[in-house]
């Protein structure tokens, strides 16, 4: 059996569940492409990334390529919370896109960090940023 292209893959999980956009899908391959390279660059080749490392990975990636409009993005792409790139992720490996781990579960990608919080308390003038 020939493997997917991951445009397919996506095209596929979009006809079944049209919550997120192609452009998410896409971000989170990119993210989990940078995750790894940064693990791979601190020494720990071909070790298995885990949710929250992904996450975390996603939210830099996320701030650094679109600064203050990473949140109003990734809303219009339907993210709006950690649990919602977990959906994502388990959809593309049901799709043979990405691997997992018997230990893997959806439930590793709930409630990692506030979405709000993370994507807009960076541009937060200091004074409003303990509060």
């Amino acid at each position: 059996m020939k493997p997917l292209h991951f445009d397919q893959a996506v095209h596929n999980i979009r006809e079944r569940d049209p919550r997120f956009e192609t452009e998410a899908y896409t971000f989170l391959s990119e993210a989990l492409n940078t995750t790894v390279s940064t693990i791979t660059e601190s020494k720990q080749p071909n070790r298995h990334v885990t949710a929250q490392e992904l996450l975390f990975g996603f939210r830099d990636l996320a701030l650094k390529e679109y600064g203050p409009m990473a949140i109003t993005l990734l809303e219009e792409w339907g993210l709006n919370k950690t649990a919602d790139i977990g959906d994502m992720v388990f959809q593309l490996i049901g799709e043979g896109m990405f691997g997992k781990q018997d230990s893997d579960t959806i439930e590793d990608f709930h409630d990692v960090f506030d979405f709000q919080d993370a994507f807009t308390r960076p541009y937060l003038p200091r004074s409003q940023k303990s509060s």
